[in-house]
């Protein structure tokens, strides 16, 4: 599969041009990289299922956002030249040989893997009289008494079809109750039902069995229209564009506005349609029309158009060989102890490496904060935390409890805008501080900041994060917490929440580095000083790992550093524009990738040249909008000890793992990386080949905080 190339070119200061390489295509490659995993046999097979769903709701996420803002793949929002028109073809064909190689790897390898564990989900030819008569029986029971259908004439135009739901299209013979010849209808599926049904035991033997609610009203589509003859039908589904637009300068209350647009989320520009693979082309090319969407948007799909609601099958079945061996994260060990945290923070910083190491170690340093009755004065920022949340709970608490607590609440989280708006009303009922950041940018930035009398001084704390206040995915995402009670990076903490709160000009901060105002040039400044040691002779070397790399001023930058002899090398979980080991280009950078059972999501910055390290960590990748668009953090970690922790853990397992990793080549493309093969000894004596050691980086790492349980 090819990444594409983008248009423009970037210019290095040395005179080399470089083609980035395509932010979508690269998108889309990553997503490859994930459907690898729902291909191993070594992996069990639900979580095989699982690994199916992510890419099917990364798929939606990507249309539902990207596409839109890109060009979209049905339509583009603006006239395309003739290279912008073979790029949206490019783009296109990779994301249709994409999901037919999802349904592929579903109906080919997994339905019968699961077959042969006893595990169907059954057709309507595959079941029996008794299993027709039970479904017969549900659907008239839980099914039927919520569908309407809707006959389309003058007076019933086609319907609106909500974002991502399950409808179908029906073409009647014969004539309605008053004559007339009307042939189309359209099924609306509510989201209230079940995606797939468990058989009772007594139709199953000893195998699991399952219905899929598209099967069930498939069977009895004719029920629904009696007296007219049924036909042609398909199921489908839309997907729309779904990122909420507020002008922000033009409103008087943004919780308002979002609330309201929340309404018309579900309605907003469709961009992709999902239908059976044998709907008729005269179906789906009336659905086309319905939709304004051009050929090239139709995704025929041999099975459910909605394989995200695939995930009900791992709950139902639940068997625990047919998933990964349960994970139980570690309480951090630096604040495994009975004493208070706050005292624990007198002795040196704390770093805390989630999932292997507990969440809870944040919980309770929030927990201590708001029952010490020292503890004047509690300001967090908010991005996703979830619609139910501990941390969440504990700020009430602290209201409650005589605190002074500020939160600052970023409504225009993507798609967790209304969590957050709830969140946000209901600290502000119960007197809490409630502010909503900065005009125009997002607040992205991860921070915690207590304020404690002790004695005759008020001291800080603080908790800074490369990941979100979430609970949940603090079980499921790779990141870093550090808690500090440095007085320069606490007193730049208070600074950058006066700036969220009054938008006071900020003063010159001691440590952190915050966007929108100097972490790009921040960061550029590091890449260059490296860059000229390495012209001088120096051995340099910058090591990089986050979600994403699309900046372009930031991948100049390296580019040059590594043009000036820096060895650079970029762990980029996710999309990568900056092409590796170009002939003449990009020697020096290696560009690699890690998907594994945890979503890397830390961001770690290491820069050395000769003696001379630093080592940052931060909430923002090095994208554009995280530079200019957002409010975001970066700060160092200064203590020796825990650099050589993070270097161990966070990077070096990274650059030597050969199970997980994938590594670009010159032209942009992937290779999952091989352990190498065993040599047999080249002495006479015939010897057995040594074994090869193989490293994936999270099952080390999942190993040695295991040991230390």
């Amino acid at each position: 599969m090819t990444t594409g190339t983008k248009v423009t070119e970037a210019q290095t200061s040395k005179s080399v041009k470089v083609q980035w390489l395509d932010r979508d295509q690269s998108l889309l490659a990553f997503n490859k990289r994930v459907l690898d995993w729902a291909k191993r046999p070594e992996v069990p097979l639900l979580e095989r299922l699982r690994y199916l769903c992510i890419v099917s709701s990364n798929l939606d996420e990507f249309f539902e956002v990207r596409a839109a803002l890109y060009a979209s793949l049905s339509r583009p929002l603006a006239p395309l030249d003739a290279i912008g028109v073979e790029a949206q073809n490019s783009l296109s064909k990779v994301a249709h040989e994409l999901v037919d190689e999802q349904y592929a790897l579903y109906n080919d390898v997994l339905l019968p893997a699961f077959a042969k564990e006893g595990v169907r989900i059954l057709s309507f030819n595959e079941r029996t009289l008794a299993q027709h008569q039970w479904v017969k029986s549900f659907f008239e029971r839980e099914v039927r008494p919520l569908l309407l259908p809707v006959g389309l004439d003058p007076a019933h135009p086609f319907p609106q079809v909500a974002n991502k739901s399950l409808n179908f299209i029906v073409r009647l013979s014969g004539k309605d109750a008053f004559g007339r010849d009307n042939e189309i209808a359209i099924v609306k599926v509510p989201r209230s039902l079940p995606r797939l049904i468990a058989l009772p035991e007594k139709l199953c033997g000893k195998r699991q069995l399952f219905v899929s609610i598209s099967s069930v009203i498939r069977a009895h589509l004719i029920n629904l229209f009696p007296g007219r003859d049924v036909g042609e039908f398909s199921q489908f589904r839309v997907t729309r564009h779904s990122d909420l637009s507020v002008d922000e300068e033009d409103v008087k209350n943004l919780r308002t506005a979002l609330r309201q647009g929340l309404v018309h989320r579900n309605y907003g520009q469709a961009l992709r349609l999902e239908v059976s693979s044998g709907c008729s082309d005269y179906l789906s090319d009336f659905l086309l029309e319905q939709f304004e969407l051009p050929p090239s948007a139709l995704y025929r799909v041999h099975g459910p158009v909605n394989l995200v609601r695939l995930n009900q099958l791992i709950d139902l079945v639940n068997n625990p060989k047919w998933l990964f061996p349960s994970y139980i994260a570690s309480y951090p060990e630096q604040l495994v102890s009975n004493g208070s945290i706050f005292d624990r923070l007198q002795t040196g910083d704390v770093m805390i490496h989630q999932p292997y190491e507990s969440f809870d170690g944040v919980l309770s340093f929030l927990r201590e904060a708001v029952r010490d009755p020292n503890v004047l004065a509690i300001k967090q920022t908010i991005y996703r935390t979830g619609a139910d949340s501990v941390l969440m709970e504990l700020l009430r608490e602290g209201v409650q409890r005589g605190k002074e607590v500020t939160v600052v609440v970023e409504l225009k989280a993507r798609f967790d805008e209304e969590a957050n708006i709830n969140w946000a009303e209901k600290l502000e009922y119960i007197g809490a501080q409630v502010v909503y950041g900065v005009v125009g940018l997002k607040t992205h930035a991860k921070m915690l900041l207590v304020s404690r009398r002790e004695g005759r001084t008020i001291r800080r704390y603080a908790h800074l994060s490369t990941g979100n206040y979430n609970p949940r995915t603090a079980k499921l995402y790779t990141d870093l917490s550090h808690i500090t009670c440095d007085p320069k990076i606490t007193q730049d903490v208070e600074s950058v929440f006066s700036l969220l709160a009054n938008q006071s000009k900020i003063p010159r901060l001691n440590k952190l580095m915050i966007a929108p105002f100097h972490l790009q040039r921040s960061l550029i400044d590091k890449v260059e000083k490296i860059a000229l040691a390495a012209a001088k002779g120096v051995a340099s070397r910058i090591i990089l790992k986050m979600n994403t790399l699309t900046d372009e001023k930031l991948m100049e930058a390296l580019v040059h550093a590594g043009q000036s002899g820096v060895q650079i090398d970029l762990i980029i979980r996710g999309a990568c524009m900056l092409p590796a080991q170009r002939p003449g280009v990009t020697d020096n950078i290696r560009v690699r990738s890690i998907i594994g059972r945890f979503l890397e999501h830390s961001r770690v910055f290491y820069f050395c040249a000769g003696n001379d390290e630093s080592m940052y960590l931060s909430s923002a990748d090095w994208m554009s909008r995280n530079m200019l668009r957002r409010v975001e953090l970066a700060w160092p970690v200064e203590d020796a000890a825990m650099r050589r922790r993070l270097m161990d853990e966070c990077l070096s397992a990274y650059l030597h793992d050969n199970v997980d990793a994938w590594n670009m080549d010159a032209h942009g493309h992937y290779t999952r990386v091989q352990p190498a093969k065993p040599r047999r000894s080249t002495s006479s004596t015939t010897q057995a080949p040594k074994p090869v050691k193989t490293h994936g980086a999270q099952s080390v790492l999942m190993a040695l905080y295991a040991s230390k349980t």
